[in-house]
């Protein structure tokens, strides 16, 4: 028997979001993706604020936005919507300081959704999320580049932070320096989170990455390599975010890396070159095994702070475009109705 597991990028449910949803259904966020969100079997999210109403934005650096989400209306939301697991590791847990994450981490134990990327530690960042999905065992790490100043340590809360080296790939610029020094403590580090997610025996082991700046159009090439060496490492699927907008999809060793998946939700300004409105819902089909056969790609598009089903217009520029994209990695995609296939088990 065959599972789908659904992938999305940034769900971001603070400011305008959170204002309009007060005022409407707690499920009105997922506008005309909810049953298709609904009939997966599993689903998996980068959680792009906090749900808290505690806190005080964060002052101690320059941090422009801050997201925070009422969990009155958003963790039902997110039990609407079926949500297995939060990616957590990103540059947003802790705009409210540590009072707001700890706030986080407790509603989500309490809605039975897992979570994995930040914590009151770095031991429990660390910790990978594992769910049983009809019977399939995932574990789920998460980690972020972003925000150094997020970092979990031994004592204090926050995200698992990595730093990946964005001039690998560049010989010009490869020299033995702090940067292979941090790499490899990166890789430790990684190789930690993994041996941990390899306790509970799963059947699909899943990174979730959120890496990189706003707003760019492809992966760096250091990227490439971690993504790569991900895969290598063992892991099934390598869910990337952070961009804002999609980047193109590789498939290695049979392992389908995501490298953006773009946002999801969000009451973002659109850029009308890049079209940071537009993406996918991401779709895995996983055998019994844990075998990944199939990655499907359903056009969506955010408007009026929800996700919708994209228009004819948008669904064509985002195949268009995730085509292009992905051309540069070698891969090709089918079509049916309004969605891409990419079969994996050729």
């Amino acid at each position: 028997m065959s599972r789908r597991i659904g992938f999305t990028g940034d769900v971001m449910l603070g400011r305008v979001v959170d204002d309009r949803q007060r005022r409407r259904p707690v499920d009105a966020v997922w506008g005309t993706v909810l049953e298709r969100l609904r009939g997966l079997d599993g689903l998996i999210i980068n959680l792009e604020c906090v749900l808290s109403t505690r806190g005080q934005q964060w002052q101690r650096t320059h941090r422009p936005f801050h997201f925070r989400a009422d969990p009155d209306w958003a963790v039902p939301a997110l039990e609407r919507a079926g949500v297995d697991v939060c990616a957590l590791a990103n540059n947003h847990v802790l705009d409210y300081e540590e009072v707001a994450l700890g706030d986080t981490l407790e509603h989500l134990d309490e809605a039975g959704i897992a979570r994995t990327g930040a914590g009151e530690t770095l031991d429990e960042a660390l910790e990978p999320a594992a769910v049983s999905i009809d019977g399939l065992e995932v574990a789920v790490v998460s980690f972020t580049d972003n925000t150094p100043e997020y970092a979990a340590d031994a004592e204090s809360p926050g995200t698992a932070w990595i730093a990946i080296d964005e001039s690998r790939g560049d010989s010009s610029s490869r020299t033995r320096s702090d940067d292979d020094v941090e790499n490899e403590t990166t890789r430790r580090r990684v190789r930690d989170a993994l041996e941990r997610a390899r306790e509970s025996d799963p059947d699909l082991l899943v990174a979730s990455l959120h890496w990189g700046p706003n707003m760019v159009e492809e992966p760096p090439e250091a990227f490439r390599e971690f993504g790569r060496w991900l895969v290598e490492e063992g892991v099934d699927v390598v869910h990337g975010h952070s961009a804002h907008v999609f980047h193109g999809i590789e498939v290695h060793e049979g392992s389908p890396i995501i490298y953006d998946a773009g946002d999801f939700v969000d009451d973002y300004a659109v850029d009308r070159r890049l079209r940071n409105d537009r993406s996918f819902l991401f779709v895995l089909s996983v055998t019994d095994a844990g075998d990944p056969t199939e990655l499907r790609l359903h056009p969506i598009e955010i408007d009026n702070c929800a996700v919708h089903e994209a228009s004819p217009d948008a669904a064509e520029w985002s195949r268009d475009r995730m085509r292009e994209l992905s051309a540069a990695f070698g891969t090709e995609f089918d079509r049916e109705g309004d969605a891409l296939v990419l079969s994996l088990d050729e």
